[in-house]
This record gives C-alpha cells, structure tokens and sequence, in this order.
C-alpha cells in the first residue's frame, strides 16, 4: 500500500508540473495557437489613393485595350502538335540484362520503339472558314496536330499547305462559329505604332503583351530579318505563330522568332508582315502551294558613285539569270532598278516584296538607270523555279546572304552538295539559345548557298551524322566530307530544335 501512495503521489506531481508548465508557455506565447490567440484589429483602405477624374485618360485609355483584347482573343488559338519518333534499342541497354546479364543476351535482336514529341504554338484564324495561319516550324514533320480554341474546345485540324522559307502554314478546322481578324496592310505599318502580342507561350494559352514596332525594313539590309517587323512587345517559345495585333484589332504580322541570350524575351521580336502571309495564304488557297514571283537577278544596293550624286535609292544588279523575266527585259549588269510598276524601289527588301507580290504572268514596268541615262522596260513576272533560289525572291535564302560575315569557326568544305553548306562548332551557349537537347553533338549550319540542293536544311540547324558516321567538330565534318564518294547520295542526321530528322543529299 505505502508503495502505490508514492505511486500515486509521484504521478500527481508530474501532472501539476506539467500543468504548470502548459500555463507559463500558453501565458508568454510558447505555443503557437491560433484558435485560441486573440484577434488583431485592423482597417482596410476605403479610398484610393487617386481620383479617377484626375486619370480620366487613363481609365479610358484602360478601357479601351480591354475592349480591343477582348475583340481579338476569340480569333487566337494554341496550337499543339505530336510526332512519333522511331528509336532503335539494344537489349543490352535494357535494365533487365542490368540485372540478370547474359541471360538477355537471347533477344539480342534490335527492336523498334517510338516516342511521342509533344510540341506547342500558337496561331490565329483569318477566314470565315476556319483557316488558320501559324509558323511552318510549329507543324514542320508532326503526325498530329490539334487547335485549342478561346472557349476551351479542342478542334482537329488539316495542315493545308506550308513553306519553309517564308516559315508560313495555313491550317484548316471545320466550325462555323468561328471569328477570323482581317490582315491588315503591313505596308503602312511605321516604328512607333503601338501592337499586341498574343499567343501561347510556355503553354500559358491567351497570353497578352504590348510594345510598339521596334524597327522595319532597315534599308540595304541583307541578313535574313531584313524583311520582317521588330517589336519589343515581349515574345516567348510558344508564341510562334500567333498574331501581332493594331489599334484596330488587325493582323500586322506573324511572330516568329526572338533574338535572346536567355532563350526567354529580351524585348527583341521579330514577325512575319502581314501582307507577305497574306500572298502566301492565297496562294496556298488557290494553287494549293506557294508560288514565288521571279524576276531572274542577283541584286545589291545601289551606292551614291554608281548613281552619279543621286539619292541612295533603288537596287544594283550584279547578275541576270539566263531565260528568266529579267532577262526577256534585257536588263544588264550595272543596272539600278529605281521603280518596280510605278512604286519606288527603296531597298532590296522592298524589290523583293514586290516581285513576290505580284501576279504571275502580268506585265511590269521597271524604271531604271544605265551609263546615267534612265530608261523603262517591261517584263512578265513569272513562276521561281524550283531549282533557283534568287536575292530578289528570297530573303532568307537568296544569293545575297552569303556576302554577311560568318563566324571565324566557320569552315567550307569543297565538292558535292556538301559545299554549299557552311558549317561552324557548336557551343553550348549556341546550343541553349537554339533550345538543344543537352546530348546534341554536331556542327552548328551558318549558311546554305542557294543552289545546293538541300532546301530543306535550314540556318541553326546541328548536323549529327553524315552517312551514319557522327559529327562531333568543324574537323570532323571536313575530314568526313573528304572521304565521301561524291557521286553517290549522303544521308545526315539533322537536329533542329528537339526533333531529329534525315536528310538525303543527292549529287547535282
């Protein structure tokens, strides 16, 4: 009995001691307890801090983008697409020879997996009939592609037609509802005009960023932005396709692309001109493909000496193309062409867009200056033939851009279809601004030269392999290239963005 009383007690004074202990903590804020905590007083503003009479332009000004957001959002889809990419495995790469080791080594046969490549982009309907006009590198080789619409519906969609060199695809959706924006003239588009970017970047579908036109058409330009519209309003991946938006809620171009250290905006976007994929939808509407206009020189522009103290306008001709409309013109070289059917020739850019405006077969007037003495001839334009690539018709591809300087590392390797293609290493800031998988290993392509045959190799692409041989520096490409028989087809392994892709060259 005397023990179970000290029991007793023992327990009694661990409870008071406890006890003791709960109400210090609870009285000096030991225990964090919300439930039991006291209430905080507070007051909310009740007023802002500015009179909404003394911003009056503001808020309408506020009012004003909503309205025209809201008008444009329903033409804006994102655009998602998937690829099936075949994959050769080894057993012995498999995690069940990891574990039991050559018993595996029966099913040693190579066997044939694929992987599903999901991509997204955006895009923005322009017709009564559910045409959409997106970036050909955002449908560029998928098996799949499907649009998400502003109210959440998902719609199959049909890849009517795309080109490569002016990065144009005209998609087709069938819904009656839906609400196409009108393209506006690009033409009358100056720096300073205030534009909407929508699209979808990163997946964030509907997104909305504002700027001005940073820049256009900067005269003589050469380089392959020459003839696109600068802004700054921000655009990131996954804005490519969707559409640059006026005060009007027209279409003043195409985002395409960024200029970025980051791989994210740096205020440096450039898109497609609205009257260029204008010409472009058309044609892909009525004859089922792009068809370039093609006058048949090598152009240049034109130097203050060569017009005798004139002003600093109009185009050189370096070369005329035999048989072509330039020719039939009997335009020569040293030849300033100064206006293009009446509308002054500013720049290269501006002759290229007007020859690749105009309707096939239809007689024009060129003005020009030879030995001093103006004079005008008229020619038909005509179809681009399918092996000519020409400055005048072709801004990212055309003869003119090889005159831009290329990167020291750059090499040329002679012979074949593999001459024309200029290569240069691979760094892994390359390869991060490029959006690389981090395995890619290869040579870096800084030019193609426009007849070498292998139109569908773009700038920035990374060559991998040549004839299955891998690619790993701008030495082992030449040694490569100098080994090949150069009457015979050379397959490459081409990595551009995340697809991988082959490429056959075949001996011109």
């Amino acid at each position: 009995m005397k023990n179970l009383a000290k029991f007793l007690l023992f327990v009694l004074l661990v409870s008071a001691g406890i006890s003791l202990l709960y109400d210090y903590r609870l009285k000096h804020g030991g225990l964090n307890l919300p439930s039991i905590r006291k209430s905080e007083k507070y007051t909310l503003a009740s007023q802002p801090s500015v009179d909404s009479k003394q911003v009056a332009s503001l808020e309408a000004l506020n009012r004003e983008r909503r309205a025209l957001v809201s008008s444009v959002l329903p033409s804006v889809v994102a655009v998602k697409t998937s690829k099936k990419i075949g994959i050769r495995r080894e057993y012995g790469l498999d995690p069940f020879e990891f574990f039991f080791g050559n018993q595996q080594r029966r099913f040693s046969n190579p066997r044939d997996e694929a992987l599903v490549q999901n991509s997204l982009g955006s895009g923005v309907i322009v017709t009564n009939e559910g045409h959409i006009i997106t970036n050909n590198h955002v449908v560029d080789q998928v098996d799949e592609i499907e649009v998400q619409l502003s109210d959440g519906r998902t719609k199959k969609a049909r890849l009517v037609g795309a080109d490569s060199q002016l990065d144009v695809a005209v998609l087709k959706i069938d819904d009656p509802g839906v609400k196409p924006l009108k393209l506006a003239d690009s033409d009358t588009v100056q720096p300073g005009d205030f534009v909407l970017a929508i699209g979808n970047p990163f997946g964030l579908q509907e997104t909305v960023t504002d700027g001005i036109i940073s820049w256009k058409g900067r005269p003589n330009s050469t380089d392959f932005r020459g003839d696109l519209l600068q802004t700054n309003a921000a655009i990131n991946p996954g804005n490519s396709g969707g559409p640059l938006i006026n005060l009007r809620g027209e279409v003043v171009g195409i985002n395409e692309q960024i200029v970025s250290s980051s791989g994210g905006s740096q205020g440096i976007g450039f898109a497609i001109p609205s009257n260029t994929v204008r010409t472009a939808l058309e044609s892909v509407l009525k004859h089922g493909r792009i068809i370039r206009g093609y006058l048949g020189i090598v152009s240049r522009a034109s130097q203050p000496e060569q017009q005798n103290g004139a002003d600093n306008e109009g185009v050189v001709i370096d070369q005329v193309m035999r048989g072509s409309p330039a020719a039939q013109a009997q335009l020569q070289p040293g030849d300033i062409i100064r206006k293009f059917n009446g509308r002054d020739v500013q720049n290269i850019v501006a002759l290229r867009n007007m020859v690749g405006q105009t309707e096939l077969n239809k007689n024009v007037e060129l003005e020009i200056v030879r030995d001093a003495k103006p004079l005008k001839v008229t020619t038909q334009i005509k179809e681009q033939p399918q092996d000519n690539q020409t400055s005048d018709v072709s801004p990212r591809r055309g003869p003119s851009q090889p005159q831009t300087p290329r990167p020291p590392s750059e090499e040329e390797p002679a012979g074949g279809p593999l001459s024309s293609i200029h290569v240069g290493e691979l760094t892994r800031e390359m390869a991060r601004q490029l959006d690389l998988p981090p395995n890619v290993r290869g040579v870096l392509v800084t030019g193609i030269d426009p007849d070498s045959g292998a139109a569908e190799l773009q700038k920035g692409d990374v060559i991998e392999e040549i004839n299955q041989q891998p690619v790993a520096s701008v030495t082992d490409y030449k040694e490569i290239v100098a080994s090949l028989d150069l009457s015979q087809p050379q397959v490459l392994s081409v990595c551009r963005h995340r697809a991988r892709s082959f490429l056959v060259l075949r001996p011109r």
